[in-house]
């Protein structure tokens, strides 16, 4: 099937991530033209050597707390490439696990500064390219978090039903205009970040034994998704393939049940 993204220009946060650079990947593959952020300027060098895209691609240093480096990592991508035809929010943080008790002004912050106020942020600074050009689509990578609560949780999981919220509205706010808004819920996912999650809410467990406690609930082969099918939806939900999808959050998991 033709996703119909060949020089299409995508911005992705977050690019060199177990997930973000799945992305990367998957839009380069596509024939797209990828421009993504990174706070570090060694992990993107190493994807640039990595990819070898040439000018299909270009990293830009932004750290997606600070609104400035939101507003020029968008500018500047524009510049490069420009335009700006798909916009992915991937960049994420998960917290870290306390009971409600222990839990810290500081730690909901942080969380949701990446979480929901970056999304947010790039968001404002790329819609009015989209909406000059009337098409166009944003796809965040949220999580099967936004439906499913989690004790220790709190700061992550309510970002994500945070986020999930943000991105139906402005799929309502730009729908009308051309602009096709989703997001992704994936679940526990075969990344860095996982294997962090893994120590800080099961730290007595092995990798596999963490594996079955957080996956084992699914309907197929008991894993975590790989980064690739994550990117797959997000790629799915950036084409025209996807034209009359709008404010969805599509799961990317095999558990069977009331959040499915």
């Amino acid at each position: 099937m033709d996703l119909k993204l060949k020089n299409k220009v995508v911005l992705v946060t977050g690019g060199t991530g177990g997930i973000g650079s799945a992305i990367v990947r998957g839009f380069l593959a596509e024939g797209a033209k990828v421009a993504f952020s990174s706070t570090s300027q060694a992990k993107a060098d190493a994807l640039l050597a990595e990819l070898n895209a040439g000018n299909q691609v270009a990293a830009f240093i932004a750290d997606m707390t600070k609104e400035e480096d939101i507003k020029n990592f968008v500018e500047n991508a524009k510049k490069h490439f420009g335009t700006i035809d798909i916009v992915v929010p991937n960049a994420g943080y998960e917290g870290k696990a306390h009971p409600v008790q222990d839990m810290t002004l500081d730690l909901f912050d942080q969380v949701y500064m990446l979480n929901v106020f970056s999304v947010m942020l790039t968001m404002k600074y790329a819609a009015p390219t989209l909406i000059e050009k009337k098409s166009g689509a944003i796809v965040v990578v949220a999580s099967a978090a936004a439906y499913e609560p989690t004790a220790g949780n709190s700061a992550y999981v309510s970002s994500k039903y945070a986020v999930s919220g943000l991105t139906k509205c402005v799929a309502l706010e730009l729908g009308p205009l051309g602009i096709n808004v989703n997001y992704v819920c994936p679940g526990p996912v075969d990344t860095p970040m996982m294997v962090r999650i893994e120590k800080d809410f099961f730290p007595q467990l092995s990798h596999a034994e963490a594996m079955a406690a957080l996956a084992g609930a699914y309907a197929m082969d008991k894993r975590y998704a790989k980064p690739e099918e994550v990117a797959n939806a997000v790629l799915y939900l950036a084409s025209e393939v996807s034209a009359h999808t709008a404010g969805m959050g599509m799961h990317v998991d095999s558990k069977v049940g009331p959040t499915s």
